[in-house]
Parts: structure tokens; C-alpha cells; sequence
């Protein structure tokens, strides 16, 4: 009779060869999710950039478009050209502080931290602890 267990075979050298192939296989996952995850942070970042310099740039149109107006209303229309300019140039102004609130939100350091991971992490030493 074998009244040797399946595990038997393997004695505490293996067993712990094992743990650590296992924990080092779960730290470099974590380490590409995190990588992943700061790769898409970093990608937002560029998108919320991007809003802010569209902002700057419907702002300098703006401003054009007061001007413009002002001297158009003057020129061709003798009805209150400041009231023209002011609705054309508030307009295009809402849209630019639109955009810089949109962008400003975006760019917020805790949306670039890498959330997902620290969870994760958090879940993976749990899960150590309970099978020691």
C-alpha cells in the first residue's frame, strides 16, 4: 500500500520554487496593468490637453469675432453694434469656459493615479494572507 498523499512528492524546496513563481508571475502582471493603466491616464491627459488648447484657440477667435462685430455693426448696420457683439462674443466665450471646465476636470492628478492596480494589489496580499 502507498500511503503517500499526491502532494507528498513534492517537498519544501518545490513547494516554495512554486509560491514564488506564482508571486513573481502576479507582480509582473500587476506591473503591465499598472503600465497599461497609466498609458491610458496618460492618453486622457493628452485629450484633455488638447481641449484646453482648443479653448485658448475658440478664445482667440472670440475675440476676433467682438472685434469683427463691433466693426461690422458700426460699418454696415446703425443699430446698436456693442448688442450684436456682445451675443456673438458671449456665445463663443460660454463655449471656451465649457471646454477649459471639461479639460481642468480631466487633467485632476487622482484620475491619473492608477486605481485598478492598488486595488488589485490590495485584493492579491489579501488573498496571500488567508493562504498562509
Amino acid at each position: 500500500m502507498n500511503d503517500q498523499s499526491p502532494n507528498s512528492g513534492k517537498g519544501p524546496v518545490n513547494l516554495i520554487n512554486d509560491i514564488l513563481t506564482h508571486v513573481t508571475a502576479l507582480i509582473r502582471k500587476e506591473f503591465d496593468l499598472a503600465r497599461a493603466e497609466i498609458s491610458e491616464n496618460i492618453n486622457r491627459a493628452a485629450v484633455a490637453i488638447g481641449l484646453l488648447v482648443g479653448a485658448l484657440i475658440v478664445a482667440l477667435v472670440s475675440l476676433n469675432v467682438l472685434a469683427g462685430a463691433l466693426v461690422a455693426g458700426v460699418a454696415k448696420l446703425g443699430v446698436a453694434p456693442g448688442w450684436a457683439a456682445l451675443i456673438v462674443g458671449g456665445i463663443m466665450a460660454l463655449v471656451a469656459a465649457v471646454m477649459v471646465a471639461k479639460g481642468v476636470r480631466d487633467l485632476k492628478l487622482v484620475s491619473l493615479a492608477p486605481t485598478r492596480m492598488a486595488k488589485n494589489i490590495r485584493r492579491d496580499a489579501e488573498a496571500m494572507k488567508e493562504s498562509i
